[in-house]
Order: structure tokens, then sequence, then C-alpha cells
């Protein structure tokens, strides 16, 4: 199990290492948080419960996988 993971994470990041961009669907989300509301206590809330529901994970590792990679090969980011 710990080889695989190993294996894994070497892979990933000789795949992925090239494909760093400007994580267009992440910095969205996180822009809306910080506009959700002028106090910071909600924004704060928030921020907590889309990190307990991983919505900050899940767009993170879509920009990094797949949107960054689409990004790279065709010029093109597909989040506007």
């Amino acid at each position: 199990m710990k080889k695989s993971f190993i294996a894994a994470s070497l892979a990933l990041g000789l795949f992925g290492a090239s494909c760093l961009g400007p994580n267009k669907a992440f910095n969205s989300v996180h822009d809306w948080n910080m506009k959700v509301s002028e106090n910071r206590w909600v924004n704060e809330a928030v921020f907590l419960g889309m990190n307990i529901i991983p919505v900050y994970g899940v767009c993170l590792f879509a920009d990094y996988i797949v949107l960054n990679s689409i990004e790279w090969w065709t010029g093109e980011n597909p989040v506007k």
C-alpha cells in the first residue's frame, strides 16, 4: 500500500508538474465566498462549511488535474 501510494504520488508529480496555472475555478469559488456577506463571521462559517463539504478541495483538484491541463494543452482555460 505504501509503495503504491509513493508511486502514484511520483507519477502525479511528474505528469502534473507543468500544468500549474491560474486556478480560475478555485479562485471563483474563493471570490464568491468573500462576497457572501459583509460580516466576516458569516464568511468564515461559509468557508468552514465549504471545507467540511469538500468544495474547495474538489475545485482545487479539478483545477490542478483537469482544467489547468486543458489550458496547458489547448492554450485556453475552459473557465472564463
